[in-house]
């Protein structure tokens, strides 16, 4: 599952809830400026936004070359030139042919029995747990981590280890350079260990099948193979928990009445939850930047080569053109256009379809076991869980 880029605005204290974040108004691409002061342009209508993600005159790659400006003043595996999602062209396709087998739609739903039993474990936890609770602690947060640990094959310590090398991969800045980079490394030298070992004695796993897939294509840096197994890791978990803790927070503190069918209908769980994924971002930072390798015209404005291009997928999912209704009067309808929340083009999301799985599933499980859930402190009271791209609550106390 994909982190969002580097944060495209300054966010002022105090944080309002993401479902309140108000994101203006979409219109033509026009001139804006990053949060180091550097020119850029801001496109901001689901055409158009949908247009700079998908075409390969705007891509990552160059964001990261030696002439290249730094895209964040805070080291991160966001911002490392390795990662899938920063590169481009024959180098992203090869790399990208290694996971997508794994996550297309069939492959993801044939473990939704095992997801939905891990779901069941985790509420049978909560069960004997007395109110009030955390559901951070409790639920958004060991699903995930379950979940991706399930599929990579990994025990109960590297459990505990994704959870501390997470703080650091996505780092808020409250980390000095010398300790994310500590960790990093760390982190890194772990997924080569665990890659050498799936050479050895390859499993189930996918790991194994990343390595297996990586090997038979030939050329993949073992860099690259490292920075794809730490990106799995850190980032399968991240944003699902992310997306589950500020979609109970929105459900639980201002939409109450939806709570009961969410539990009785797994269709409208379902739908609930796409709409949920469409609506409420996972951090401030709307943008997903790009650069343009020559000029280009985006929405009848021509930009230049060499600009860099924010691609506001938060400003564009609620494109008036697009999405006539009131973006949360029914959460249970299904949506008008593309939902972008997970990007668009050769960089769409590859865990999209497991996201939006553990999101249906964890809606429905946790409503229907818990018909009375309700909050048990004020939204106005929630502390936040700040990342590089995201944030979410740091606890989320309910009681029933």
């Amino acid at each position: 599952m994909s982190a969002a880029d580097p944060t495209t605005e300054t966010v002022e204290q105090p944080l309002l809830p993401l479902h309140r974040v108000d994101f203006g108004e979409s219109g033509p691409p026009q001139p804006t400026t990053l949060p180091d002061g550097s020119p850029a342009w801001l496109v901001t209508r689901h055409h158009d936004v949908q247009q700079v993600l998908s075409d390969t005159r705007f891509g990552r790659a160059q964001l990261y070359g030696p002439d290249a400006p730094p895209v964040s003043d805070v080291p991160n595996l966001v911002n490392n030139p390795d990662l899938l999602f920063n590169q481009d062209g024959p180098d992203h396709i090869r790399l990208r042919r290694t996971f997508r087998r794994a996550f297309t739609p069939r492959a993801v739903a044939r473990w939704r029995p095992w997801i939905a039993a891990m779901v069941d474990g985790c509420l049978d936890e909560l069960a004997r747990s007395e109110p009030p609770v955390d559901l951070v602690a409790g639920f958004t947060l060991p699903l995930p981590i379950s979940v991706i640990s399930e599929l990579m094959g990994l025990d109960a310590r590297a459990q505990g280890r994704l959870r501390h090398w997470t703080k650091y991969a996505f780092s808020d800045g409250s980390h000095s350079p010398d300790e994310i980079g500590a960790a990093l490394e760390e982190f890194a030298a772990f997924a080569a260990e665990l890659i050498g070992e799936r050479r050895r004695n390859p499993g189930d796993d996918l790991v194994s099948s990343l390595v297996q897939a990586g090997d038979a294509e030939g050329g993949i840096p073992e860099a690259q193979l490292v920075s794809l197994v730490c990106g799995l890791a850190v980032g399968g978990h991240d944003s699902t928990m992310t997306m589950l803790g500020n979609c109970l927070l929105y459900l639980l503190g201002e939409r109450p009445e939806c709570w009961p069918r969410l539990g009785s209908d797994e269709k409208a769980a379902e739908l609930a939850a796409e709409r949920l994924l469409h609506l409420i971002p996972l951090g401030d930072d709307r943008g997903s930047i790009r650069h343009a390798s020559e000029d280009a015209e985006v929405g009848g404005v021509i930009i230049p080569a060499g600009s860099v291009v924010v691609a506001d997928c938060g400003t564009a999912n609620r494109d008036p053109a697009v999405f006539p209704a009131r973006p949360f009067d029914d959460l249970f309808a299904p949506l008008e256009g593309a939902n972008i929340a997970f990007g668009a083009g050769p960089h769409y999301c590859l865990g999209a379809w497991l996201a939006r799985l553990e999101l249906q599933l964890a809606l429905h499980g946790l409503a229907a076991r818990f018909p009375g859930l309700r909050l048990a402190e004020p939204v106005e009271g929630v502390e936040w869980r700040l990342g590089a791209t995201s944030r979410s609550p740091l606890r989320l106390m309910v009681t029933w």
